[in-house]
């Protein structure tokens, strides 16, 4: 559940340290995803991942910037073990969209 994440948004609204906690929160979601695609092979908890993914989506599109060490892991661990999952290479589509755009950090 996000509701103690989206808690504590809340309370952030107006405030300065909003966009540096959405960054950790989007690092965390990479991080988890990582976890969860290096132990579960199997795809058997596809409803968690989903739900990473979603607010991991919603998070790029505030963000628009992440990490280079938690981006590259996500992406080679993620197409080693969910090269075939749909809701993950959606995710991974939009966030190349977001991030390789030309005012883009990661795409210098």
């Amino acid at each position: 559940s996000w509701a103690v994440a989206d808690a504590i948004s809340r309370v952030l609204q107006n405030s300065e340290e909003l966009h540096s906690w959405r960054r950790r929160l989007l690092s965390a979601c990479m991080k988890g995803l990582v976890a969860m695609y290096s132990s579960w092979k199997d795809e058997s908890k596809q409803e968690v991942e989903r739900s990473v993914l979603l607010r991991l989506e919603g998070l790029l599109c505030e963000v628009e910037e992440v990490d280079p060490d938690d981006w590259c892991s996500l992406v080679k661990t993620g197409l080693k073990y969910r090269y075939r999952d749909e809701a993950f290479l959606k995710v991974l589509n939009v966030a190349i969209q977001l991030l390789y755009k030309k005012e883009s950090s990661l795409s210098q």
